[in-house]
Formats: C-alpha cells, sequence, structure tokens
C-alpha cells in the first residue's frame, strides 16, 4: 500500500477537458493528462484491498494496486512493465474503454473510486515518450504460421502474442488501413489513428505481416489459408448492423452509424472524397440529426455531428431514463445502471428515453421527419413487465439526417463465416468457448467481437491474448 492515508487525505482528480467551443472546431483529442506529481497523489488513494475487486472488474486482469504503488512510489517503468504484463495497448484502453475497474473499486461505494483509467493512460503514454516501448521479437522461430482474420484489437493482441512466441502470423484485414473498428468506428477525437501506427510498426518489427484490402471469403478462401497455414483464427468484428425494421426507413437520409463515422475517419485520414465517400457524402452540416441509440456508438455520432456543424441533434434511446444514482448495496462491484453523460453528449444535444420510432416520414425520396412514441413498462398477462406505447403519446421529429446506431446482431455471415462452415450460437456468433476458443472446425480458432457478439475494446484484448495462448498450445503439442 503506497500511502496508507492517501484515500482520506486527497480527494479524486479526473482528466480536464478544453472548452467545448474550443473542441469542437478540430477533430483531435482534448483530454488534458494529469501533471505527474498529481498522478502520484491520485495512485496513493489506492487502499490495496485486502480483495481487490478492481481485478474483478477489469476483463484483463490488470494488477491495478501493484501499478498504482508503483506509481506512487515513482517508479514508472516498473509501473510500464507491470501495465503490459496484462494488456497489449493500454494507449487504446486508457482512453476509449468505459473504465468497469473504477467501478469495482472499493472507494467508489462512496462515489469516489480511484483514476485507475488515467493513471494507466499516463503510464503508457509515459512509456512511449521516453522510449521505453520497443520491439519484442521472439529469439527463434517455431516454424508454425498462423493466418488472423480481422485486425480489431481482438485480432492485433492475438497476433502480437503468437508473434513473440515465435509463431510466423499473418493478419489479414478487408479494409485499406489496419484497426478495424478502432480505425473507422472510433472518431479521431476520441482516439487519434497514429497511436494504432505506431503499434503496427512496432508489431511488424516483431515479425507480423499485415495483408490489407483482403477479404477472406472474397480475395482469398478459407480452405486457401487451411493449406498454408497451420492455424486460422477469426477475430472479426460483429459487424451486422440492428435495422430500424420501422416503415420508410429505406428513404435517403437514413442510414447505419457505422457508414456515417467511416466516412469522416477516412477525410480525417486525408483521403479524397471519392474514397471516403464511393457511395455518396454524408454530412450533418445544417441538418436537423436524430440519433437513435443510446450507447457509445450513439455518442460517437453525437460528436462528429457537432464537429460537422450540425443544426440540431436529438439522441434517442428506447429504454427508461437510468436514474443519476445506483443503489450500491444492490449492484457494486458489478457494473451499474445509471444516468450517464458523454463528452460528446455534454458538447450539445437532446437526449429522450423510453421512445419508440413508428414511422420515417419523407418526401420526394428524403427524409423530413420521424414519427415517434412514448413507452412505459407494464405487466403482461404473464406477469412480466414489458414496454408498451403509451396510448396518445404519439409525436413528430424534424429530421434530416438519421443515424442507426442500436448495436450490431452479430459478425456478418457471407464470406469467411459462412466459407469456414462453423458452428454458430443461438444469437448467431461464431460458438467457441472461453477455454480453448476453439472452434466446430478443426484448426480454426475464433476470439473477440466475431465469437462474444458487439462488447468492449477490453474484452477483445483479453480474449485475443487467451486466444493466442489457446494457439500456441496446440501448435506446440502437436
Amino acid at each position: 500500500m503506497g500511502k496508507p492515508t492517501g484515500f482520506l487525505e486527497i480527494e479524486r482528480r479526473e482528466r480536464g477537458y478544453k472548452p467545448v467551443v474550443e473542441r469542437l472546431k478540430t477533430w483531435n483529442e482534448f483530454v488534458h493528462p494529469l501533471p505527474q506529481g498529481e498522478v502520484r497523489e491520485q495512485a496513493s488513494r489506492c487502499m490495496s484491498c485486502g480483495i481487490p475487486f478492481c481485478h474483478q472488474g477489469c476483463p484483463v486482469n490488470n494488477q491495478i494496486p501493484d501499478f498504482n504503488e508503483l506509481v506512487y512510489r515513482d517508479q514508472w517503468r516498473d509501473a510500464l512493465d507491470n501495465l503490459l504484463s496484462t494488456n497489449n495497448f493500454p494507449e487504446f484502453t486508457g482512453r476509449i474503454c468505459p473504465a468497469p475497474c473504477e467501478a469495482s473499486c472499493t472507494l467508489n461505494i462512496p462515489d469516489t473510486p480511484v483514476t485507475i483509467k488515467t493513471i494507466e493512460c499516463q503510464i503508457i503514454d509515459r512509456g512511449w515518450e521516453e522510449g521505453w516501448i520497443v520491439p519484442e521479437p521472439s529469439a527463434r522461430g517455431t516454424g508454425k504460421r498462423v493466418a488472423v482474420v480481422g485486425s480489431g484489437p481482438a485480432g492485433l493482441a492475438c497476433a502480437q502474442q503468437l508473434a513473440r512466441a515465435g509463431h510466423a502470423t499473418t493478419v489479414f484485414e478487408k479494409s485499406d488501413r489496419i484497426g478495424g473498428l478502432l480505425r473507422y468506428g472510433i472518431p479521431d477525437f476520441k482516439m487519434e489513428k497514429p497511436l494504432i501506427d505506431r503499434r503496427i510498426r512496432q508489431m511488424e518489427a516483431e515479425g507480423v505481416i499485415f495483408r490489407t484490402n483482403f477479404e477472406v471469403g472474397v480475395t482469398v478462401s478459407v480452405q486457401r489459408l487451411l493449406d498454408d497455414y497451420d492455424v486460422l483464427v477469426m477475430a472479426g468484428g460483429a459487424e451486422d448492423p440492428r435495422a430500424l425494421g420501422a416503415p420508410g426507413d429505406d428513404l435517403a437520409g437514413v442510414h447505419f452509424a457505422m457508414e456515417f463515422l467511416t466516412q469522416q475517419n477516412k477525410r480525417n485520414a486525408g483521403d479524397d472524397e471519392a474514397v471516403a465517400a464511393p457511395t455518396g457524402t454524408l454530412s450533418a452540416r445544417g441538418k436537423h440529426v436524430v440519433v437513435i441509440g443510446g450507447g457509445d456508438t450513439g455518442s460517437d455520432c453525437i460528436g462528429t455531428s457537432n464537429r460537422q456543424g450540425a443544426a440540431s441533434v436529438t439522441q434517442l434511446e428506447i429504454m427508461p431514463q437510468p436514474p443519476e444514482h445506483e443503489d450500491k448495496a444492490l449492484t457494486w462491484p458489478d457494473w451499474p445502471l445509471k444516468m450517464r453523460t458523454s463528452s460528446s453528449q455534454a458538447e450539445g444535444c437532446e437526449r429522450d428515453f423510453a421512445v419508440a420510432t413508428k414511422r420515417v416520414i419523407g418526401q420526394d425520396g428524403r427524409v423530413t421527419a420521424l414519427e415517434c412514441a412514448r413507452l412505459e413498462w407494464v405487466a403482461g398477462a404473464d406477469g412480466r413487465m414489458k414496454m408498451v406505447e403509451v396510448a396518445g403519446s404519439a409525436f413528430e421529429l424534424k429530421a434530416d439526417l438519421i443515424l442507426l446506431a442500436m448495436g450490431f446482431v452479430g459478425p456478418r455471415k457471407a464470406g469467411v463465416v459462412e466459407q469456414s462452415g462453423v458452428a454458430l450460437d443461438p444469437r448467431g456468433n461464431v460458438a467457441a468457448n472461453v477455454v480453448d476458443y476453439r472452434t466446430s472446425q478443426p484448426n480454426i480458432f475464433s476470439c473477440g467481437d466475431m465469437r462474444r457478439g458487439q462488447s468492449l475494446v477490453v474484452w477483445a484484448i483479453r480474449e485475443g491474448r487467451q486466444c493466442a495462448d489457446a494457439v500456441h498450445a496446440q501448435l506446440m503439442a502437436g
């Protein structure tokens, strides 16, 4: 325990943001890091609990009390080594993970958890600044070849672990750049893309080969990869978006969130409009935007719309508004349902809860409005609670652009999933357990969102690492 009285003497302090009016003018990150002295103070608040519940809150099982104490003692290099022993990419999680570890912190019982996410991010950022992070190639090769399909966080973590174990690893990515959802789903203002690029350079120096514009199941068959490689790892995303399914949802101006977000990220990367928007430019400039879906993707659409100059942004959520504060006696140390406001939502939007979308209204083939209705929970005939429309509650929202951010229903089946012949679970994801990550087909493994469904970056990294362990065990046993 770094400082036994730290949690009593020092108040929680988080990283600050640039003013809204300033950050809306750029696509850059806008978080102000804490001075190193203050990071040490925040680390001293950790109580090194006898049972560190933050461990169970963190999917990659970061040794949080350990690196907190090392930071407090100004042993940053040791803190970095500790952090990297469990997490391949703390610079990603330190920016976009919602920090379930902090929800599980004992100090979250009085609503003042240790600023774990801030400390993690500043450890890794200092590691890069000091030049402490270097390639870690294997001393010798195993002669085994592994193909990893998908270059999101699961695929990257899996590939890096396998390369460091000495296996010849190739990552196949259907897009023009490496990174998956990190590259084209996360806006630059939340995570700038040079962070991905420097990791790619590190992994290439470790022996990983990257093949872009290479869609497995289209550019090359699954069987060809199985012929050429000892193992195939399916680490793609849950890319099949949930559709609105309301009359009029085929009108011009109704788009899935990923189409909208990807275009802007391509522009920010320097692509011209013909490359960024081959099917037509999507822009919120001067438009009344309605975002359907209250999660992180919806929040990203809000921040992007405001930076593009939207006239107004409204976000709709089908579930009721959550409480401002959770009942800690019922929820802690688990992730609680409570009202949260993201930095993008704080930049300007109207939020409405318990709303059903009934019909998209248009004129001359383009959307002009959205017909909605209020919902409420009532007991059904079987005694179960269900949401029903409130009689006479229908209303319309002016809409020039509707962005569908209602989540994903699983991986796209056409291509690699169908060709592989792997069994699917009842939700349509690739069936594989978390013991050995094997699919129903020999020499094919799966991890990340393709296996578990849409989830967090930290879960993807965990699964990629564990899948790599399972692949390594099979390769070295035969």
